[in-house]
């Protein structure tokens, strides 16, 4: 997905041959507790989630803002969500100059269940005429993204043998091969997790 930056922008970018699993937790070693964080395998943070209250000059005003950054702490992408069941998802720090990388709709909303409409902003990735999809139960951190029929990637709770309660509080986001973007992913599970509200 070409959104002008170079591969080596993100951490995990870049082409390779096997699934990448990213642990989801509030409770990393060395991020303030509360924050959402995705570790690698190593146990490195690799992406973090901070909110930020919405500017009130904003038209329409969001409900919700929230902000992407990589393991250096730089903005990667700054999430906007509105009362009408939509996101929107701007590059770095939207504050000055807004560049909309793509928009989020709610197209289903039950007690267990959530499908999110992903739509890239034309002109801004090769992957604008796609039909990308997130279906799951963010109650269960479980989601599927789909490009076009393509799974793309999932997330799961992590369980463990003979364990009756499972925590919601960390949980597994595996990306497959074929995506280039890992942050973009990262970004909609983040829309994805406060899809029922």
């Amino acid at each position: 997905m070409e959104l002008g930056t170079s591969e080596s922008s993100y951490p995990g970018s870049g082409n390779w041959e096997i699934p990448i699993d990213l642990f989801g937790s509030k409770k990393h070693a060395g991020v303030p507790r509360g924050v959402l964080a995705f570790a690698d395998e190593s146990d490195n943070v690799v992406f973090r989630v901070n909110r930020h209250p919405p500017n009130p000059n904003s038209s329409p005003l969001p409900k919700d803002k929230k902000v992407l950054l990589d393991a250096s702490g730089h903005t990667l992408f700054s999430i906007y969500s509105y009362h009408n069941g939509s996101w929107k998802c701007y590059k770095g720090d939207s504050d000055g100059n807004k560049e909309l990388v793509f928009r989020v709709q709610r197209t289903l909303k039950t007690f267990t269940r959530v499908e999110l409409e992903v739509l890239f902003e034309s002109g801004r990735s090769n992957d604008e005429g796609c039909d990308w999809k997130v279906k799951g139960s963010p109650f269960q951190r479980s989601c599927c993204i789909y490009k076009d029929a393509d799974l793309v990637a999932q997330s799961s709770l992590m369980y463990k043998l003979h364990q009756i309660f499972v925590s919601r509080g960390k949980f597994r986001l595996t990306i497959f091969p074929g995506t280039i973007d890992h942050a973009l992913i990262v970004a909609m599970f983040v829309i994805f997790l406060s899809g029922r509200k």
